[in-house]
């Protein structure tokens, strides 16, 4: 897997709790950031996918349907 180099700066008390983690379970910080991402981010999308399901039963969006989908992508 390719990585990229980011500069990111936290608060004093998050980076303090960061470094305390990955000293007793002995894992790079960048890895711990990278594990809570990708946890937020599967957070992330259910909330979004409420949302978006909120929307549609009140009305505020249509759904596609898949034919119409399937046949824009030529599936």
């Amino acid at each position: 897997m390719k990585t990229k180099r980011l500069n990111i700066t936290l608060n004093k008390e998050v980076a303090d709790i960061l470094s305390e983690i990955a000293r007793e379970r002995k894992e790079k910080k960048s890895h711990i950031i990278e594990k809570a991402l990708l946890y937020y981010f599967d957070y992330l999308d259910i909330t979004i996918a409420e949302e978006r399901i909120e929307k549609l039963k009140k009305g505020k969006t249509k759904a596609i349907p898949a034919e119409k989908v399937y046949k824009e992508l030529g599936i």
